[in-house]
């Protein structure tokens, strides 16, 4: 693993000029503006017979700018400044990205970078906007020396509101934050916030993984609600979501360039059958170039101090982890059943995380309990800082589901709650999104169900249900807290 990670690495020395320069691609790739005034769009499809640009500027004129083939499958071109150094191409203006497909059919794209979407009332479709205000935000406030213990409140900016509508980056940043800081926690970990065209499936089918989700506001709101984060202490984590993308193709990256592969393995191997979307080829060049580059952007960019990975179980195997239970032997963690590209990308993404970014925090979402997948890169680990204890919250379910509370075992319990792998740390829970979310129900609802809507007053009298459920909450999180982990997340749901 490790050489392979090395020659990796040694790669991307020799022929990109280092790993800085290589993931820096979203200040070349996608639409960028250059002080001038000019505009220099750069994309990769290899698959393309032609590539142009249209949108506003040109009033929709699919082939008056066509890009220059280069090698390698990328094309580009410049768009020079107008009269008195204006942009071509002017902020808040919609644009496409026409692809001349090899059966010659002309397919409106949005870029892979592209750093802002939006959805107009009347649509099903996202559109492309250009973001390039005359000013950006300007971050004031430092970030947060690197934490050792972190109390994580996990939350979604789009249910963050006592009403019924998708709440803003505004409303979290003045009515959630004062109230997180307040509860003594110290960092937040943010769901559905790289853009994903269906809500429902709050942020883990991406469209576009450059664009901060519009739904909530633009990205200056976001990059001020991580400021004013800042300026309170609190750290704050992305959910970065690597293991798989939207299928859709209007809207999303697949079939960019026309055919059936570019980002993703093509055939059988590029879908995921359980969660209904595309699956990236991390042996690709390219595709490491653009996850990478990803990550860096949303660090550099927007300044989040770390990410939690999302479905690192689905990386990590060519089988997905899909109708597999792991008992813990070392054969389910060592084969040809192990997608070694992909373990090589998470290698890579935490070596360059740590060496441009030493401070920033890496969380994996791993079920399978991969050996050493929390250790440094340097011995051959994964490189994560922390993995998510994801045996605990099953554990409190399946105990309040199946047993009476006299049978509960203590010694079970304990067990579950320290058993772990030796020298990695690990983030405890009694409970998630996974478990609030999906077709599922929080633990005070298993506790107290339907009394929840009617005797949760002090006006009215305590019942015993209610009682016991409130007392059972407070032991289950407080034993979470002490004997599962080295850091603690709750769930705002």
């Amino acid at each position: 693993r490790y050489s392979l990670f090395y020659n990796h690495l040694k790669n991307i020395e020799e022929n990109e000029g280092g790993l800085d320069k290589f993931s820096k691609s979203y200040k070349t790739f996608g639409v960028n503006q250059f002080v001038d005034g000019g505009i220099y769009c750069k994309e990769w499809a290899p698959g393309a017979e032609a590539v142009f640009l249209a949108g506003d500027f040109n009033g929709w004129n699919p082939f008056s700018h066509p890009y220059k083939k280069m090698e390698y499958g990328k094309w580009e071109l410049f768009i020079p400044p107008g009269q008195d150094g204006y942009p071509p191409v002017p902020h808040g203006s919609k644009l496409k990205v026409v692809i001349c497909a090899q059966n010659g059919e002309l397919l409106y794209r949005i870029s892979p970078w592209a750093r802002y979407v939006v959805r107009d009332e009347d649509k099903v479709n996202y559109d492309w906007v250009h973001w390039s205000p005359p000013q950006s935000y300007i971050h004031k406030h430092p970030s947060p020396k690197r934490l050792k213990s972190l109390r994580i409140y996990e939350s979604h900016v789009g249910i963050a509101s006592p009403e019924g509508k998708v709440a803003s980056y505004k409303n979290f940043t003045y009515n959630v934050l004062p109230r997180i800081k307040d509860l003594g926690y110290n960092c937040v970990q943010l769901m559905a916030i790289m853009e994903h065209a269906y809500y429902a499936s709050f942020g883990y089918q991406v469209t576009s993984f450059f664009a901060a989700s519009s739904r909530y506001g633009t990205p200056d709101d976001l990059k001020e609600m991580i400021d004013v984060a800042h300026s309170m202490g609190i750290t704050v984590l992305l959910d970065v979501v690597h293991s798989h993308a939207s299928k859709n193709s209007e809207d999303g990256l697949n079939k960019f360039d026309g055919t059936d592969s570019c980002f993703f393995h093509s055939g059988h191997r590029g879908n995921h059958q359980l969660w209904d979307s595309r699956l990236f080829d991390y042996a690709n060049w390219e595709v490491l170039r653009f996850l990478l580059s990803n990550l860096r952007m949303w660090i550099e960019d927007y300044r989040f101090d770390g990410f939690r990975f999302d479905g690192v179980t689905s990386m990590l195997y060519h089988h997905h982890g899909i109708g597999t239970g792991f008992s813990g032997d070392y054969n389910e963690y060592f084969g040809l059943h192990v997608d070694e590209d992909a373990l090589c990308y998470l290698m890579l993404a935490n070596h360059m995380i740590k060496f441009l970014h030493p401070e920033c925090i890496t969380i994996a979402e791993d079920v399978s309990g991969m050996p050493a997948l929390c250790r440094p890169v340097a011995e051959g680990g994964g490189g994560f800082d922390y993995r998510l204890a994801m045996a605990i919250p099953d554990k409190w379910i399946q105990i309040i589901k199946e047993l009476k509370d006299e049978d509960w075992n203590m010694g079970n319990i304990v067990h579950t709650l320290t058993n772990r792998r030796y020298e990695e740390k690990y983030i405890a829970y009694a409970e998630s999104h996974d478990q609030a979310l999906v077709g599922d129900k929080t633990l005070a609802f298993r506790l107290m169900d339907a009394e929840m809507y009617t005797n949760m007053s002090v006006l009215s009298p305590l019942t015993p249900v209610i009682d016991r459920g409130i007392q059972l909450h407070k032991m289950i999180r407080l034993i979470t807290h002490a004997l599962g982990g080295e850091s603690y997340l709750n769930f705002m749901g």
